[in-house]
């Protein structure tokens, strides 16, 4: 009995987080099933990674905006932007690849020090500074490009998004090094997971029984070697993915373990209390904004690359389909709550959704539908579970 009430309270202890992991499980047998098998394929695993890494991308700086109480509407904008810049130096003037790279990164920056005056210093709500900045960087964008598109990038600039890392070690079938990698960052994942355990034990909080722990573990470790495998005997570890997974960890470290992240939790849970305790509000927004302003560049550069060109209509609805991450992934709409790796599982669960519909044959209007219902349904959780929570505590 013991073991059961465990399981009970690992399942509920969280249940938004909890709840977006089974939804995401269930979402893909789905569409297995519906595609009969060929959205799991590995050629498809692979391809959902290099179409919706730049989604992600986004989904990591917004969830952080969120976190602190905002929103940003600007960052397609931002991402045509910096593509439209980087293409420019490269293609048309010439310049070395690394250049439109650092240029594109450096204009993400100089965006995101604007709006962020603008939210932190002048007082202008983030929702009307980025619906402007949706519109003036859209025709910042239209200006660089002359209203035309340019195409193609140096393939060194293409192998950013498009490149793979295989064959390093060797294998028969598949690529060795995209296991091994895999594998490493498993073995970092349970120590991790283990050191965070040990912890809340010496703190005397409650943990899970060490065989529903176990379990846990080898469950993460089959899912993701799974996909290691998938990828391996497909192209390899693609490039993006590296990027991706360097973003990933260092955000998660930024949020959970940082100054900066404790004080955008606090400003976003409650304001009045964040400015009591001596929290340097308008600077710490101020640096939520220089942040996503960076990540859309990031983003901007990959999906540049990716496209093999800058488009004056890059980036539209980008936006939405990052916030829509956001909040399936268990962000609230006040704020103070989110997480990267929720944003993270609520992106592939847009992902998911989106290419298993395409390989059925759905037609976009139907797909649209179908995403609105969704995010409309997590926010209702959202809704539902924090009036859930009041009573029980009145």
């Amino acid at each position: 009995m013991t073991g059961i009430a465990n399981l009970r309270d690992l399942l509920t202890r969280n249940m938004r987080q909890s709840g977006i992991y089974i939804a995401f499980v269930l979402i893909i047998a789905l569409f297995s099933i519906l595609t009969d098998g060929l959205l799991l394929g590995p050629r498809n695993v692979t391809s959902l990674v290099l179409q919706y890494s730049y989604i992600l991308i986004l989904a990591i700086g917004m969830v952080i905006v969120i976190i602190g109480g905002h929103i940003d509407l600007s960052v397609g904008s931002v991402v045509a932007l910096t593509g439209a810049v980087s293409a420019v130096l490269v293609i048309r003037e010439g310049l070395p690849w690394y250049v439109g790279v650092l240029a594109a990164i450096a204009t993400g920056l100089l965006v995101g020090a604007w709006q962020g005056f603008w939210v932190a210093y002048v007082g202008i709500p983030a929702f009307i500074v980025t619906l402007a900045g949706m519109l003036l960087f859209r025709g910042l964008t239209l200006q660089v490009l002359e209203n035309i598109s340019l195409s193609p990038f140096p393939a060194e600039y293409s192998t950013i998004a498009a490149g793979f890392q295989n064959g390093l070690l060797g294998g028969y079938g598949f690529d060795t090094f995209t296991l091994v990698i895999f594998g490493i960052a498993v073995i970092g994942y349970a120590v991790s997971a283990w050191r965070t355990r040990q912890a809340r034990i010496a703190y005397k909080q409650t943990v899970e029984a060490p065989a529903l722990f176990g379990i846990k573990l080898l469950l993460i470790a089959a899912v993701v070697m799974w996909f290691a495998y998938r990828l391996a005997t497909s192209r390899g570890l693609p490039n993006v993915l590296i990027v991706l997974a360097v973003l990933i960890l260092v955000y998660t470290v930024v949020t959970k373990h940082s100054v900066f992240g404790r004080h955008v939790y606090a400003i976003g849970g409650n304001l009045a209390a964040a400015q009591l305790s001596g929290v340097r509000v308008k600077r710490v927004n101020f640096w939520i904004f220089v942040n996503m302003g960076f990540l859309a560049s990031v983003a901007g550069v990959v999906f540049s690359a990716r496209s093999n060109g800058a488009q004056p209509a890059a980036g539209q609805m980008f936006e939405l389909d990052a916030i829509a991450a956001c909040f399936i992934g268990g962000a609230a709409v006040t704020g103070g709550i989110g997480t990267v790796a929720g944003a993270m599982v609520g992106g592939l669960i847009m992902a998911v959704m989106s290419n298993g519909m395409q390989l059925m044959g759905v037609d976009q209007s139907t797909q649209q539908v179908v995403k609105g219902l969704v995010l409309l349904a997590a926010v209702a959780f959202d809704v539902w579970n924090k009036r859930r929570a009041s009573a029980a505590r009145s």
